[in-house]
């Protein structure tokens, strides 16, 4: 009898490790994997864990049917400056908008911070002889000959190319022609158009968005190519998934040709894991809070659903993608402590990463980083990590802070450690204000969702420093990135700019608008190989005051989808976020958006684990309130349902290290989840 093809596999690559989660749906049983990134070939580490956990597993990659990926690569390469060349071929007069940008700085007072590099150099743009009016109109036509000529003259290697058109989001004809000019002369060149890219007004944001995406493609490229056929050649035979931005899945031939789609996956995974196992539990309004080994993440989660956003500043780039609303700092377990030219201490956001690592890895790194601080003050294991698996260096981590801090500080090491931990606790504090308190949300009715190999490690006093009560540690909050790709739908988001007056006549133009997003979404299910029928499909309108800058976003509902009851939901809208509405003013409708989703099973909750009591020991433990102090350690996997432990306390398990300060009750749920409450003051 041929076992069915029925197991799962999720992997999020990250910065210092690459974890793989392998789901039987048959028996409901799950297998896990930390391995070590590999910065110089990000791929072989994706490909070198899901071999060792098939191995693990027992399972040949005929049982396997899907296989989702969390990368960041995206995002490092622009962060870091190693994407691309490319030309841009832009309307004559315009070549300068990617420096002109908005002249704004980010910061009113701060005159340190730089100008953002444009992805293209200023050589390799090409003014074209071209120009549309606002409503796409042509008012001078292409000149091919001369963009010909200009093609002619650039530089021998640039073959990844951006067309950026003034209103080509009204009419891309110019665009479609300039990408075949250019296809004539290099026939294997990578093209993008930015009315494909991003088909919405505002042609900083919209240039900004295309040519990033262009000096991707090649980055990209190659890195999805390797992994698909990695996993073909495993013997897997479905095509693999990548996780967006947006929390949804799209194959890899879609995401090579808008990479930008990519640049939250890893994080966007682990906030789809988080609303899944809440949700099974019964929690809809929680903060998740993400820290990694170079990043921490946060989202709102209202009601059960993530915060999104449409437009993410990278590198000082504004880029235009459909995405989960999170606020990232530079402050993980690797994030570098360091005292500036003033002689104030600070933690990050530079990175050990994988390779040498903190120097408590006892990989050659001799920086002083946040985990060296937390395995100083004896908040993690002393002798191995991993199980045992990763013996750690405990007297390096104190040489680093006492060469890198504290001697510069005058101080003595454990000061000095405590100094760091507690700058990252003010950090990550500052990134959950800023999508709660900063955004109108209170956090205080909130649960705190803590994953990520340090999320656990300090989210209770992150919780204290907002006064939320409740933690929720997940129960493999190390792996909870490459767990929520498992649960993750299939997703499209479209956009096209109406700009028009809210009116009857403008109505008719928003209603054509809808039916060719309608249009776009059935040509990426055919593309997708996905059945039509079982694609949902759900509408949005962003609105505006005339005059104003920003818009809200009414949902077309059953309800809401008419005129009228679209322009008095925007009224409704403005009045709950602003405290006034203006229904005397005119309102326009700038925007028409679609979300494609293709609906995936939920995977099934792993069972609690069987208890296997192990002795606990103890170990002095550092907390902000007591100092040192003999502080318990248990074994997650001895810690039974309903069982109680008051803090302080120390949980330690395969991916992560849980802390209870004084102060705090810690049980277990009925799906193995880790309560941390903290009691009234």
């Amino acid at each position: 009898m041929t076992t069915p093809a029925n197991c799962w596999i999720g992997i999020d690559t990250g910065g210092t490790f690459t974890d793989v989660v392998l789901a039987d749906r048959t028996t409901g049983r799950y297998w896990f994997r930390k391995v070590p990134s590999n910065p110089t070939d990000p791929a072989e580490a994706i490909l070198r864990g899901l071999d060792e956990i098939l191995e693990e597993a027992g399972v040949p990659g005929a049982r396997v049917d899907f296989v989702g990926l969390g990368t960041t690569l995206a995002t490092n390469a622009v962060l870091e400056g190693k994407t691309g060349r490319i030309a841009m071929l832009t309307t004559a007069g315009f070549s300068d908008i990617l420096e002109l940008a908005r002249q704004r700085r980010p910061h009113l007072y701060n005159f340190d911070i730089g100008k953002p590099r444009p992805p293209v150099d200023r050589n390799d743009r090409i003014a074209v002889s071209e120009r549309l009016d606002e409503s796409g109109a042509v008012v001078t036509p292409l000149d091919e000959a001369a963009l010909s000529a200009a093609l002619a003259a650039l530089p021998d290697g640039l073959d990844v190319f951006a067309v950026c058109f003034l209103h080509s989001y009204r009419n891309p004809a110019h665009e479609r022609q300039a990408r075949d000019v250019v296809r004539r002369r290099h026939p294997a060149a990578l093209v993008c158009l930015s009315s494909d890219v991003n088909p919405e007004f505002r042609e900083y944001e919209r240039f900004a968005t295309t040519t990033v995406n262009a000096a991707l493609l090649p980055v990209m490229d190659h890195y999805l190519e390797r992994f698909s056929d990695g996993v073909a050649q495993r013997g897997i035979p479905t095509s693999p998934y990548v996780i967006q931005s947006n929390g949804g899945l799209a194959s890899p031939p879609t995401l090579r040709q808008v990479p930008i789609n990519t640049f939250f996956s890893g994080p966007a995974g682990g906030v789809v894991g988080a609303v899944n196992v809440a949700r099974a539990c019964g929690v809809s309004d929680f903060i998740t809070i993400d820290i990694g080994g170079t990043s921490t993440d946060v989202c709102l989660v209202r009601n059960g659903k993530p915060a999104s956003a449409t437009q993410r500043d990278l590198a000082g780039l504004p880029v235009r993608t459909a995405s989960l609303d999170l606020h990232t700092i530079g402050a993980g377990g690797g994030s570098i402590a360091w005292v500036d030219a003033g002689g104030l201490p600070k933690v990050g956001p530079e990175s050990a990463g994988a390779d040498p690592g903190p120097a408590c890895y006892g990989r050659g790194g001799r920086r002083a980083t946040l985990s060296d601080a937390n395995m100083v003050l004896g908040r993690l294991n002393p002798v191995a990590l991993l199980d045992g698996r990763m013996p750690v260096d405990a007297a390096a981590a104190a040489a680093a802070i006492e060469n890198d801090v504290a001697a510069r500080l005058g101080v003595d090491v454990l000061r000095a450690a405590a100094g760091i931990l507690q700058i990252a606790t003010v950090g990550v504090t500052g990134a959950v204000r800023v999508i709660s308190v900063e955004r109108g949300e209170d956090p205080r009715d909130c649960a705190l969702f803590a994953f990520g190999g340090g999320g656990p490690l300090h989210a209770a006093e992150v919780a204290e420093a907002v006064e939320m009560r409740r933690v929720i540690v997940p129960p493999h909050p190390g792996l909870m990135s490459a767990i929520g790709l498992l649960a993750a739908d299939i997703r499209s988001d479209f956009g096209l700019t109406c700009l028009t007056d809210a009116t009857p006549a403008g109505w008719s133009g928003v209603e054509t608008a809808l039916a060719e997003l309608d249009r776009r979404a059935g040509a990426w299910a055919v593309n997708e190989g996905l059945d039509p029928a079982v694609v949902s499909h759900h509408r949005v309108l962003e609105l505006r005051y005339r005059g104003q800058s920003s818009e809200l976003r009414v949902t077309l509902t059953n309800d809401v989808n008419t005129l009228a009851n679209v322009v008095a939901a925007f009224h409704a809208e403005h009045q709950r976020r602003f405290g006034y509405a203006m229904p005397a003013r005119a309102v326009e409708i700038v925007t028409a958006r679609l979300t494609a989703r293709v609906e995936r099973p939920a995977p099934h909750p792993e069972a609690p684990p069987v208890i296997q009591p192990r002795p606990a020991g103890s170990r002095q433990v550092w907390f902000a309130a007591t100092g040192f102090v003999d502080t318990p350690i248990y074994r997650r996997d001895a810690i039974a349902v309903a069982d109680r432990i008051d803090g302080p306390a120390v949980i330690e398990q395969m991916d992560t290290t849980t802390v209870a300060p004084p102060g705090w009750t810690l049980t277990v749920d009925r799906m193995a989840n880790l309560l941390l409450d903290r009691e009234a003051s």
